[in-house]
């Protein structure tokens, strides 16, 4: 039988990973990272992934699983969870989910219904379009071929442009009537049973004073920099097989270094050849622009954690979250 997985997740920086690592010195369990970010291998910094001492804390899964060119589906995520669960199960230890990627949550909490396989040479051909005309005029093509959908994007939202246009060049079905069978499957009585998640099996840290988790924000972003964080995207920058349309690069301060680093090199300058005066510049404003992005991050996430009334709210700037964690969690689990 496989145990339900319960949940630690909250907005980022609200500190999941040291309240994981505190249960797992009460319950005997294993770790399923619900991280987008941390799927990726040479994103360690920037990704705040945890430490190898952190990693042989508890045993990991779903992380460094991927090259930051590759690709990783929502439904991939889904199926592997659900695959862990069964295996940490099997092991008699209780599977915990740990992060803040609230689509790869809604995912197994939901029937998701399965998206066509997309063969790589149709991405290809997709992003080598995108590359001659641009992704408004994808957005443009989209807005003929599915106009529900392409009203809720961006025209420049490569990533979702093109994942529809992908979906629809493998299946000739659009995004929005996948996503509205999925929606009807979901109504259905019989579908609770089958959610690998329940929400009553969510403990949600969140900020009772949301400055606590903006200071927190802006210390880690300082702590990232000292820690080595330039000196990752110098390497990733270098790297021909990496562009701004990837999901790796469009994590929360790898995109903002990218576009800092492409307008100095549109100027003719050599971003990593710069006066000390011109790089202080640069390493602040980029901590401005990834801080600042962090934060309308854990914003949203706010925002869909609090559509969950049954989740448990633990305030993680109590200084007693991670032994309230603890407790919560013995108590879903019944040990």
């Amino acid at each position: 039988m496989t145990l339900p997985p319960i949940a630690i997740t909250g907005p980022t920086a609200c500190g999941k990973t040291a309240a994981a690592l505190a249960l797992a010195t009460q319950l005997p369990l294993e770790i399923i990272s619900v991280d987008s970010a941390l799927i990726y291998k040479g994103m360690d910094v920037g990704t705040a992934k945890p430490s190898p001492a952190e990693l042989k804390a508890a045993p990991h899964h779903l992380i460094n699983i991927k090259e930051p060119w590759q690709s990783y589906s929502v439904a991939e995520f889904a199926k592997d969870c659900a695959r862990l669960c069964q295996e940490i199960s099997n092991r008699g230890k209780q599977p915990v989910l740990v992060g803040g990627t609230m689509l790869y949550l809604k995912s197994l909490m939901s029937a998701l219904d399965e998206m066509p396989a997309v063969a790589p040479e149709v991405r290809q051909n997709v992003l080598a379009q995108a590359t001659q005309i641009g992704w408004p005029a994808m957005h443009q093509q989209l807005q003929i071929i599915d106009p529900e959908t392409a009203s809720r994007l961006n025209p420049n939202d490569g990533q979702r442009i093109g994942r529809a246009l992908e979906i629809y060049v493998a299946s000739g079905q659009t995004l929005s009537s996948l996503q509205k069978r999925r929606q009807e499957e979901n109504t259905k009585p019989n579908q609770a049973a089958h959610r690998l998640l329940q929400e009553e099996n969510i403990i949600s840290l969140e900020p009772v004073q949301r400055s606590s988790l903006h200071d927190r924000i802006n210390s880690r972003f300082d702590s990232m920099q000292k820690n080595g964080f330039w000196n990752e995207i110098k390497v990733l920058y270098q790297n021909p097989q990496l562009n701004l349309e990837l999901p790796s690069i469009r994590c929360i301060g790898y995109r903002q270094a990218w576009l800092l680093l492409d307008e100095l090199k549109a100027t003719g300058k050599d971003p990593f050849q710069l006066s000390s005066a011109d790089q202080k510049q640069l390493l602040s404003k980029w901590h401005e622009l990834g801080s600042a992005a962090t934060r309308q991050l854990a914003k949203r996430q706010l925002t869909w954690l609090r559509s969950m009334p049954q989740r448990h709210v633990i305030a993680s700037d109590d200084s007693q979250a991670e032994a309230l964690v603890i407790e919560k969690a013995i108590s879903i689990c019944k040990y």
